[in-house]
């Protein structure tokens, strides 16, 4: 088989909640979970076995609810949060939750294709984050690089920083903010830095993008008008620390420096429908993956923004501008930003998008209609950067 093809696996459900098992770092595995209003919903764990291009599965019983979004602990392998849908009082509130997967789910012990109707197993509940009294809770997001006991929730117009105790049993509300003001204040998206000792959140609300300092829960740079229209994702550049992309229905991808908030450093418009995601490559900044609406994938070639504009690790201040004329007269010009390749396998709105956390040229996405793709960095493009 091409080493490029790629290997696409279908949910009976519809899903639109991915992510990859960030502290697995060997074992290319992603979390899907489902949004069936009849059936229990699932979290299906994903295994793709790059020698062999397939996929092996473990099918998980998530009861409390259908799925809106999923995130993995940074540190412990069996531990993930989810945003819930739960009717209470009429009502139908979003909850989120922290959950352990069974310990018998060992990599290795998968589910054979025919072996569809083995029974699933349920995830057991660890805590809940909040009681619904602050709102629908939009995301949860860990603290990059930490140990797993810090979590940030954004329910409705509050910003909610968790510590969880008792090996996750327990999650006490450590500090808290709220959106003042007039408008649409209610979360949408949010995203922990990696950069600044990890004291820093993104979140998006209408329009707006907005930093906080989670040290004292005070804003620290909001940029009001990022997009024409309601902002759905946000990614921190892993290499440089105050660059952020953003993506909404305005259709447009735009990076930002949270230094000067005036206008993008850049802006991408080659979705024709809404961007719901958009994700830095953990290793090599200058790729950027985006889905959208319009049912396509997106692979750019960001390098002019990157921390490699001339192709080799480059920090922002070691680039005097001596060597940059220099640079210029010997006729090296910096490579130019390009889409690298559209991929056009979902039927359906793309929802979800994400790299592996073992691969760095290996990514997934995810469609209402319950496909998940798994796609390969052209190899072309990856011997270029590598060499």
């Amino acid at each position: 088989m091409e080493d490029d093809a790629p290997v696409i696996y279908g949910l009976e459900f519809q899903a639109r909640a991915l992510t990859p098992q960030t502290a697995e770092t060997d074992a290319i595995r992603f979390l899907v979970g489902t949004q069936s209003l009849k059936y229990d919903n699932q979290i299906h764990i994903i295994d793709f076995d790059d020698e062999n291009n397939i996929i092996n599965k473990n099918v998980l019983l998530h009861q409390a609810g259908e799925i809106w979004h999923i995130s993995a602990s940074p540190a412990d392998k069996g531990v993930l949060a989810t945003c819930y849908n739960k009717t209470a009082d009429g009502k139908v509130v979003t909850c989120a939750a922290v959950w352990r997967m069974p310990a018998e789910l060992e990599p290795g012990s998968h589910e054979s294709p025919e072996d569809a109707a083995s029974p699933a197993h349920a995830l057991e509940l660890l805590c809940h984050l909040g009681p619904a009294a602050h709102g629908s809770t939009a995301c949860v997001a860990w603290e990059p690089a930490g140990d797993g006991k810090r979590v940030i929730s954004l329910a409705d117009n509050h910003i909610l920083l968790w510590d969880l105790q008792e090996s996750s049993s327990q999650a006490v509300l450590a500090s808290s903010a709220s959106l003042e003001g007039k408008g649409q204040l209610k979360f949408t998206t949010g995203r922990w830095s990696p950069h600044h000792s990890c004291t820093q959140v993104a979140t998006a609300n209408d329009s707006a993008v907005r930093g906080w300092d989670t040290r004292t829960m005070s804003q620290i740079y909001c940029i009001e008008s990022a997009h024409g229209q309601l902002v759905r994702d946000l990614d921190f550049n892993p290499n440089k620390q105050y660059y952020l992309a953003s993506c909404g229905d305005d259709c447009r991808v735009k990076f930002w420096d949270t230094r000067n908030v005036t206008e993008p450093v850049k802006t991408l418009e080659e979705h024709s429908h809404w961007v719901w995601g958009v994700r830095y490559n953990h290793s090599h900044d200058q790729l950027v993956l985006t889905g959208s609406s319009d049912s396509r994938v997106i692979l750019s070639n960001m390098v002019s923004i990157s921390s490699e504009p001339f192709g080799h690790l480059v920090d922002d201040d070691d680039l005097s501008e001596q060597e940059e004329r220099e640079s210029h007269e010997k006729g090296r010009k910096p490579p130019q930003d390009s889409v690298i390749a559209t991929y056009e396998e979902h039927e359906d709105s793309v929802y979800a998008v994400d790299w592996s956390s073992a691969d760095p040229w290996l990514f997934a996405s995810l469609s209402y209609d319950g496909r998940l793709v798994v796609n390969r960095v052209p190899r072309a493009l990856k011997y270029h950067i590598l060499l």
